[in-house]
């Protein structure tokens, strides 16, 4: 009995000891990796650049947890599309919009320039019926619009504009891929003439 009660504490002994000189060393990478980093980003040249290559897994570090926080607070659509509803989404657009995202037939000319690159939302895809984001539900590109997107350079506009306003914004934006009344497109087409447009308050729906 004794024997085998000295032989399991014996045992143990060894392990924690083993175990010691692992965590030291564990530890020790540790700080040798964070003090490369360190000295990477303050003596080295990260990417901070837009023309700079991107961080490994850099896109994913931002749309994986931007999918999941859409997904838990997608608003359900107030209202229905309407002429009205397009023109005044356009007349915002073309104010707070189209100069980095286009207007129909006219690329942002700097768009491409930015990172992440701006996408062109009167655009179609190539090979695809897909115009800017007219594939995805209107209360996604509404979240986009109300809540902004960090590292991309898209703004939160839910303290400038009315929850109807940002709603008829993302409800032109769905139908980007259909043939829009003649008068929401003189207003999108305004931007190439003057990018400033006069936007009338409206009352919610």
């Amino acid at each position: 009995m004794t024997t085998q009660h000295n032989s399991r504490y014996s045992s143990y002994g060894r392990s924690g000891g083993r175990l010691g000189p692992f965590v030291v060393g564990f530890l020790f990478a540790m700080l040798v990796i964070f003090g490369c980093a360190w000295a990477s980003f303050k003596f080295g040249t990260p990417p901070a650049a837009v023309a700079d290559p991107a961080f490994p897994m850099e896109a994913q570090i931002v749309r994986v947890p931007l999918g999941a926080r859409i997904a838990r607070e997608l608003e359900k659509q107030p209202f229905g599309t309407s002429e009205d509803v397009f023109e005044s989404g356009a007349k915002i657009y073309v104010t707070s919009c189209a100069s980095c995202h286009g207007t129909p037939g006219h690329d942002a000319p700097f768009a491409r320039w930015m990172y992440p690159r701006a996408p062109q939302l009167f655009k179609r895809h190539a090979n695809t019926s897909v115009v800017g984001v007219s594939d995805d539900d209107a209360a996604v590109s509404y979240w986009k619009i109300k809540n902004g997107i960090r590292l991309t350079g898209m703004p939160s506009y839910q303290h400038l504009y009315s929850g109807t306003q940002m709603w008829d914004v993302a409800l032109l934006l769905k139908s980007a891929d259909q043939t829009l009344p003649d008068p929401v497109m003189k207003v999108l087409e305004q931007q190439t003439a003057s990018p400033a447009v006069n936007i009338e308050p409206k009352s919610s729906r």
